[in-house]
């Protein structure tokens, strides 16, 4: 990478993150590279739904489509005073960039953008079309940022066949894990509904409580599965349990339990939810549940993406990276399911969504030549 463009990369994160863009205000990022984009040659529309910002760049017109993903919302700061900076205030010491999205994920997003002119730059004809696709809605409900896009894509027979999120993957170094696939995520918001009462008199009442509680534990209980190639095993979670007035001597009228499945490609969502309503059906509770599908679990098996992600990371961390489908959740889910094949590739995710968050200056000034050596392994 030339020194024009390791400078260019600072300079653009630092520009990103002195830009306030807390979920899902956008706070003109997403337009500072669309004017960039453009003038590099590629067409750029923008995709504006509700309050949230999506810009679509593309350069070439046929296939194959190899696109990369990012956000350029991030998450609350939190106290400015637990700042060792002011979050919107980039500023470097000890070798590192501190700012809110530094490495989630204005770094990356900065290393897209000047890979991408370079690789314009460099191979003016290439085969097929690169892309970049960036949301204001991936910290908060993603509703209305890259899965509303897919559904656009999906209406219009977009085409894609790679894609590179630049989700903060590495563990200690970068270039040390390559993630390749993601659980599914699904929550469920259940109402067990009973009658009030006085304490003193049972018999006048339905305790909910006492009538969900073994329902809970036999759903709690549950083998879902013992993992699925390199995906753990479905794990279900039990956040939160709410009834009662306050007060130590009324039944509560209703109990409210939320719950969450992170599961693996062995299960659906509607698959999962059949199951749970199995569960509860002994028990012949009057119950609601509200079912909210967060996403469904992608993987990306051996093929020309993961073949030149593993190469490429080798390359730059010295040894092959770990490949891993652990974690939460990111935006590629909404796009795997368009039958692109995605791995996700950023800097060390030690200090997101943190305070005094952070990103390695050399890391930041290598990851354009590890995208763009993506991108020409997988288009040039």
């Amino acid at each position: 990478m030339s020194n024009r463009s390791v400078n260019d990369v600072l300079a653009l994160a630092r520009d990103l993150i002195a830009r306030p863009s807390v979920t899902p205000d956008d706070a003109g990022c997403q337009a500072l590279i669309a004017g960039r984009l453009e003038h590099a040659g590629f067409a750029c529309e923008h995709l504006r739904f509700g309050s949230v910002d999506n810009l679509w760049a593309t350069h070439g017109t046929e296939g194959p489509v190899l696109v990369f993903l990012g956000h350029t919302d991030v998450v609350p700061p939190g106290p400015r005073e637990a700042w060792s900076s002011d979050p919107f205030v980039p500023t470097e010491r000890d070798g590192l960039l501190f700012g809110r999205g530094a490495a989630d994920m204005k770094g990356s997003v900065a290393a897209f953008v000047v890979a991408l002119e370079r690789f314009v730059a460099e191979h003016p004809d290439h085969p097929g079309t690169v892309a970049l696709l960036l949301t204001s809605d991936e910290e908060g409900d993603a509703i209305d940022g890259v899965r509303r896009v897919a559904e656009v894509f999906r209406a219009r027979g977009q085409r894609l066949d790679w894609c590179i999120t630049g989700e903060p993957s590495s563990k200690e170094k970068l270039g040390d894990l390559l993630r390749v696939g993601r659980r599914g995520t699904l929550s469920a918001t259940m109402t067990v509904r009973g009658i009030q009462g006085h304490v003193a008199y049972p018999d006048k009442a339905r305790n909910p409580i006492h009538l969900a509680l073994p329902a809970l534990a036999d759903l709690v209980a549950q083998h879902w599965d013992a993992g699925y190639e390199t995906f753990p095993p479905t794990s279900l979670q039990v956040s939160n349990i709410h009834a009662g007035t306050g007060a130590n001597n009324v039944i509560p009228g209703e109990l409210q339990v939320l719950f969450n499945l992170r599961f693996n490609p062995h299960w659906t969502a509607e698959e999962l939810e059949r199951t749970c309503e199995k569960v509860f059906a002994p028990y012949q509770l009057d119950y609601a549940t509200h079912w909210h599908r967060g996403g469904e679990p992608f993987h990306t098996p051996e093929g020309p993406l993961r073949e030149a992600a593993r190469d490429v990371l080798t390359a730059i961390a010295g040894a092959p990276p770990e490949e891993s489908t652990g974690g939460g959740t990111s935006d590629a889910r909404f796009i795997a399911p368009l039958g692109a094949q995605c791995v996700e590739i950023g800097p060390v995710n030690a200090s997101i969504h943190k305070v005094d968050e952070h990103v390695s200056i050399a890391d930041l000034e290598a990851l354009p030549g590890l995208y763009f050596d993506l991108a020409r392994r997988l288009l040039a």
